[in-house]
C-alpha cells in the first residue's frame, strides 16, 4: 500500500479519535493529561458541531403561527452553540493538539442521534432539539468532571460553562414544549 494510500486510509477509519502528535507548550499540565483531554474535547466538540446542524435544521425548517419568535430563538441557540463548538476547539489546540472540527469528524464522532429530518411540527422539531440539547449538555457535565479529576482546572472551567449555557438552552426547549 503505497503512503498516500495509507495516510487516506488512516483517515477515513481513524476520524476524531486518530492519535495525534502533542505540540509542545508551556502550560504545565503532563502531556498525557493533554492528550486525554484532548481527545475529550474533540468528542464533544463532534457532538456540539452535530448540534449547532441540529439547531440550523430546526431553524430553516419551523413553520407555523410562533414563526418569528422561533425562527429568531433558534438564531439566538445557533450563534451561542458556534461559541461553545469554538472555545472548545480552541482548547484543544490551546492544549497542543489540534481540533476536528470537520463535518466528516462530527459525523464519524458524535454519539448525538440523528436529527429526524421527517420532523415537521413545531413539537418534533423542539424535541428533537431537546433530546440532543439534554444529552450534549450531560455528556459536557461528565467532560467537567473528568477534566477536574486530570486537574485540568481550565478545561474543567471551560465545559462548565458550556454546560451551564446549554442547561439555558435546554430549558427554553423544554419551556417551549411545556
Amino acid at each position: 500500500m503505497s503512503a498516500k494510500t495509507q495516510n487516506s486510509h488512516a483517515t477515513k477509519t481513524n476520524g476524531p479519535r486518530r492519535k495525534m502528535s502533542l505540540r509542545a507548550t508551556r502550560i504545565d499540565l503532563p502531556p498525557d493529561v493533554r492528550m486525554a483531554m484532548i481527545a475529550l474535547l474533540n468528542e464533544r466538540l463532534a457532538e456540539s458541531t452535530d448540534y449547532v446542524l441540529s439547531i440550523k435544521q430546526a431553524h430553516w425548517n419551523v413553520k407555523g403561527r410562533e414563526f418569528i419568535a422561533l425562527h429568531e430563538m433558534l438564531d439566538e441557540m445557533f450563534a451561542e452553540a458556534v461559541e461553545y463548538a469554538d472555545l472548545i476547539a480552541e482548547r484543544a489546540v490551546i492544549l497542543g493538539g489540534q481540533a476536528r472540527g470537520t463535518l466528516q469528524s462530527a459525523a464519524e464522532g458524535t454519539t448525538l442521534s440523528p436529527f429526524p429530518l421527517e420532523a415537521t411540527s413545531v413539537s418534533d422539531l423542539l424535541t428533537a432539539l431537546a433530546v440532543s440539547a439534554g444529552k450534549l449538555a450531560n455528556l459536557v457535565r461528565a467532560a467537567a468532571d473528568q477534566a477536574a479529576k486530570e486537574d485540568d482546572l481550565g478545561t474543567a472551567d471551560l465545559f462548565t460553562e458550556v454546560s451551564r449555557g446549554l442547561d439555558k438552552q435546554l430549558w427554553y426547549l423544554e419551556a417551549h414544549l411545556s
